[in-house]
């Protein structure tokens, strides 16, 4: 079976185990920090009721359904978009705590389900067969239908933002599209944002305006320069001092080392002190030997949201709250923040 050039992606798998109900918790972490500007809150939501909406789209160049399901804010005019790709194993219905953050601020939600790397993966498994499966699902044909679904996704929000009575229709505003995913999800984000293979941007849509990668990786074969060193857009990374999973070989300094080879312009990188694979979802891994921290969701949301903010909608106070000290306040004094 082909693997995916240049990256190891078996330590994505444990992710998926998050989807077969294996929950733990930790104690409540103390939150240090608040809003340092008053008239800028990223953590701030509307109580609106979210809407949620289960579709399909139907790629029919691949004869492929692809799962999303879309998290609409309550809003009268068109708003900007952001998508999300889940892990390797892992659904639409997956890390809802940003889902419905980021649509009560104000934007269209799409999570995106990738068929052959997702929860059908584990679940028509075996029990005993269930890692060996998902070993095998991280490959190079998954990553391949994976950078495929994004534009595929893209076209079809196009069009049912043109059909008259859909409930999308006149929604989305398709000039200003996020694109965010953790693990096997990054992985695809960084593919179609920017990330270049033999010093081209193979996979990117230019549609694309700012992207978000939650658990980043390169290659430990490759260049890192020669992968990001290209990136025309903004990116935000975020990953943690203990960013690795139980199996697999992608480690902290593999996470890393995607930020220093970033062109200057709009780079951000969080990392959280503490903070495990699985600090980026809902659920602690089996194996996860830290305590969840409260306050690792918080920062998330707060300067993922700030990020949007700037890059999809162009809000001068969530630039200066961002590029200022607003994100420091959201942080904990081992945590780790820079930007270029």
């Amino acid at each position: 079976m082909l693997r995916l050039p240049g990256f190891r992606l078996a330590a994505v798998a444990a992710l998926a185990m998050l989807m077969m109900g294996m929950f733990s918790g930790g104690p409540r972490a103390a939150t240090v920090g608040t809003v340092a500007t008053a008239s800028y809150d990223p953590l701030k939501v509307s109580n609106a009721k979210i809407e949620t909406r289960d579709l399909v789209v139907r790629d029919e160049s691949r004869k492929r359904d692809i799962p999303v399901l879309v998290y609409l804010p309550n809003v009268k005019e068109a708003a900007p978009v952001v998508l999300f790709s889940h892990g390797l194993g892992g659904s639409r219905n997956g890390n809802p705590f940003m889902g419905n953050h980021w649509a009560g601020r104000g934007y269209v939600v799409v999570f995106v389900q990738h068929p052959g790397s997702d929860e059908g993966v584990w679940r028509d498994a075996p029990p005993m067969r269930r890692m060996a499966a998902l070993r095998e699902a991280a490959s190079a044909e998954n990553f391949m239908l994976r950078v495929k679904d994004i534009p595929a996704v893209l076209d079809q929000l196009e069009k049912w933002n043109k059909t008259s009575g859909h409930p999308l229709a006149g929604r989305m505003k398709l000039d200003r599209v996020g694109m965010s995913g953790h693990s096997f999800g990054a992985i695809t984000t960084q593919a179609v944002s920017g990330q270049t293979v033999a010093g081209r941007a193979i996979f990117t849509d230019p549609r694309i305006a700012a992207a978000m990668a939650f658990s980043p990786s390169a290659s430990k074969r490759g260049d890192a320069k020669g992968s990001f060193g290209n990136v025309k857009i903004p990116w935000m990374l975020m990953t943690g001092t203990k960013d690795v999973a139980a199996i697999g070989d992608i480690d902290l300094e593999a996470r890393l080392a995607v930020f220093p080879a970033l062109p200057e312009g709009g780079k951000y990188e969080l990392v959280l002190f503490n903070a495990e694979h699985s600090a980026f979802t809902d659920r602690a891994l089996p194996g996860d030997r830290e305590p969840r921290n409260p306050n690792h969701h918080k920062a998330i949301l707060a300067i993922g949201t700030a990020f949007w903010d700037v890059y999809l909608r162009g809000d001068g106070d969530a630039k200066r709250w961002l590029d200022g000290d607003g994100a420091k306040s959201v942080l904990e004094p081992k945590d780790a923040w820079q930007r270029k």
